[in-house]
C-alpha cells in the first residue's frame, strides 16, 4: 500500500517535469493543451488503478509467485539433498560390492590352489601305488622266473642223473638201493 502512495506523487512529478509539456505552446493547464490533458487522464488511470489496489493485488501476485518459486527452490535443494544421500548410498553399496567380490576371488583362487595341491597330492599317492604295484609286479615275475629256471635246473639235473646212473648202475645195486628206499619209507610211515 505504501508503494501505492510513492507512485503516484512520484509519477505526477515526473509528468510535469517531462520535456514534452515544455514543448507545447500556449498555457499548460488548459484543456486546450494535449499536453495537460494526457496528464490529467494519466492522474486519473493511476487514481482509479489505487482505487481498486491493483498494486496491491499485483505485488500480491508478485508475493505469491516469489513464494511458489521459494517453495520451488526449496523442494529442489530437498531433492537435491536426496539424490546426494542415494547417490552416496549407492556408492558405498558399490564399495561393499566390490570388496565382496574381491573376497569372493580371492576365496575361489585360494580353493582353487587348495584343490588343486590336493589333486598334486592324490597324484602323487596314485603314482607311489601305481610304482609299489609294478615294484611287487616285477618282484612277482622275478620270483617266477627263478622258480622256473631252478624247477628247470632240477628237472635237468634229475634227467642227466638218471641217465648217470642209469648207465653206471648194475641190476644188483638197484635192487639194493630199491630195498633199502622201502626200507626208509616203512619206517618214516610208522
Amino acid at each position: 500500500m505504501r508503494k501505492t502512495v510513492l507512485i503516484l506523487p512520484a509519477a505526477a512529478l515526473a509528468a510535469l517535469a517531462a520535456a514534452p509539456a515544455q514543448a507545447a505552446t500556449g498555457p499548460f493547464f488548459s484543456l486546450h493543451n494535449t499536453n495537460f490533458v494526457v496528464l490529467i487522464a494519466f492522474i486519473l488511470f493511476l487514481a482509479v488503478l489505487g482505487y481498486f489496489k491493483v498494486p496491491g493485488l499485483v505485488a500480491g501476485l508478485l508475493d505469491k509467485r516469489a513464494a511458489g518459486i521459494r517453495s520451488e527452490l526449496e523442494q529442489a535443494a530437498a531433492l537435491r539433498e536426496e539424490a546426494k544421500a542415494l547417490l552416496a548410498a549407492y556408492e558405498r553399496k558399490q564399495k561393499e560390492v566390490q570388496a565382496q567380490s574381491a573376497r569372493i576371488v580371492a576365496d575361489a583362487k585360494a580353493d582353487a590352489a587348495a584343490v588343486a595341491e590336493q589333486a598334486m597330492k592324490d597324484l602323487e599317492v596314485a603314482i607311489a601305488r601305481r610304482i609299489a604295484a609294478a615294484e611287487e609286479q616285477i618282484a612277482s615275475a622275478e620270483q617266477a622266473a627263478v622258480r622256473e629256471v631252478r624247477d628247470r635246473a632240477i628237472a635237468v639235473s634229475i634227467a642227466a642223473s638218471r641217465d648217470v646212473i642209469a648207465k653206471q648202475m648194475t641190476a644188483a645195486q638197484a635192487a639194493a638201493l630199491l630195498d633199502s628206499s622201502i626200507e626208509t619209507v616203512k619206517s618214516r610211515l610208522n
